[in-house]
């Protein structure tokens, strides 16, 4: 059995039980008035199954409002619990975050970057071109380039790539017996600087 749906207006709700409940009412004083002298004539079955629909239907209709009204209470408590959880996140997210900047923040000291290297080497880090960080820092492309060339030699780095990689191969997920390759990777990687 489908419920019906709770997007109707509480106003409608209280209309069409009132309604549905006033044709049974109806009804009912029909069948009083009627004083009808067999109880199951045709006419009184009739009458009986009218009043029966009717307030079948408002049975119906509440029934299901009300367990849209609890589905809808407990989706709200799930939202909440997810919103708490998200901010949670969040929250986790922008202290790592804030280290991290900090951290790259600390290495372009120590490579000796100057205010406008480490803008557009954090903008190359971000994934932007030369054309778009250009845009972004309102400086031509050809300046923009120079900044990257001169990250580049500063940090010992052959280009965007090994910049990105730099800063985010340890920030992949780990990966269950991958420790041996990732370590001799990084060994590897260490003995050519």
């Amino acid at each position: 059995m489908i419920a019906p749906s709770d997007d109707l207006d509480p106003r409608f709700r209280g209309g069409l039980t009132a309604l549905l409940a006033a044709i049974a009412a109806f009804g009912a004083f029909d069948l009083y008035l009627d004083r009808p002298a067999t109880p199951f004539s045709l006419h009184v079955l009739f009458e009986l199954s009218f009043i029966s629909l009717c307030l079948g239907g408002v049975a119906y209709l509440w029934r299901g409002w009300h367990g849209a009204q609890s589905r809808l209470a407990g989706s709200e408590l799930a939202l909440r619990g997810r919103e708490a959880e998200r901010d949670r996140w969040r929250d986790e997210a922008n202290r790592l975050l804030a280290g991290l900047g900090a951290a790259i923040e600390a290495q372009f000291e120590r490579w000796g970057l100057t205010r406008s290297e480490k803008e557009v080497a954090l903008l190359l880090l971000k994934g932007l071109g030369h054309k778009e960080a250009a845009s972004v820092l309102d400086r031509s492309e050809r300046t923009v380039r120079q900044h990257a060339i001169a990250v580049y030699r500063k940090s010992g780095l052959a280009g965007r790539a090994e910049l990105a990689a730099f800063f985010l191969e340890d920030l992949l997920l780990p990966q269950p017996g991958r420790e041996d390759i990732d370590r001799s990777t990084r060994d590897s990687v260490s003995n050519v600087d």
